[in-house]
């Protein structure tokens, strides 16, 4: 277990162990943190989305830690690049997504830390059967432009506060986000962002989005 210090005031590389896998990731955690969020990236994209990163950065301005990492290894995603296989294998990242969270919980910088998720896209679904399988570790979930129906059964097992968040022009998604939303049994929240298309390009849309998801983690940490 690598032993890193109780405060990472630098974005660090790190090898995130996720079930005896070795996975590339980045991590952040701020003196006196609020709480660390745990980010869970969408089809096809790694710990290098430029809108994930842009949240991230939002998050750590209000004292937030952020792990963000690949949830497939480099010869998984050389694979995936031309079949697509892995991609949306929402079993196989959620068990990624449960054991970077073991891997979190035993670093000397984050172990005392509430922990929340953040998921994009599949990333969203991953997010949620993870925190079903450790209701008593994660504190917060938020999902943007999520597919939380790719969830399934595992909805109604999340304990922690779930925050939907899909453009207004989207949807498609938000007619998904608003059926899984009815089979959450916890605290929720479905926000649309006005003008916002799926992949929240539209200027003002993504800030709106750090503001929200900065806002839920902070109020649930």
């Amino acid at each position: 277990m690598e032993r890193i210090a109780d405060a990472v005031e630098r974005e660090a590389d790190v090898r995130v162990i996720a079930r005896n896998v070795a996975l590339a990731g980045n991590l952040f955690v701020p003196r006196e943190a609020k709480g660390i969020v745990v980010f869970a990236h969408g089809s096809g994209s790694g710990r290098n989305s430029p809108r994930n990163r842009f949240v991230a950065r939002a998050l750590q301005e209000r004292g937030l830690g952020t792990l963000l990492f690949d949830l497939l290894t480099v010869a998984e995603e050389a694979v995936d690049s031309h079949t697509t296989e892995f991609r949306f294998d929402i079993s196989l990242l959620a068990d990624r997504l449960t054991g970077a969270t073991d891997w979190l919980t035993e670093l000397t910088a984050a172990r005392s830390l509430k922990t929340g998720y953040f998921g994009a896209s599949t990333g969203a679904a991953a997010a949620l059967i993870a925190a079903s399988r450790r209701p008593e570790s994660i504190s917060a979930i938020v999902s943007r432009g999520g597919r939380p129906d790719m969830a399934g059964d595992a909805l109604a097992r999340v304990r922690a506060p779930v925050l939907l968040i899909v453009g207004s022009r989207d949807n498609p998604t938000i007619s998904i986000n608003q059926r899984a939303l009815d089979k959450l049994n916890v605290e929720k929240e479905l926000v649309l962002i006005p003008g916002a298309t799926h992949l929240f390009e539209e200027p003002g849309a993504l800030e709106e989005v750090a503001r929200l998801a900065g806002r839920w983690f902070v109020d649930h940490f």
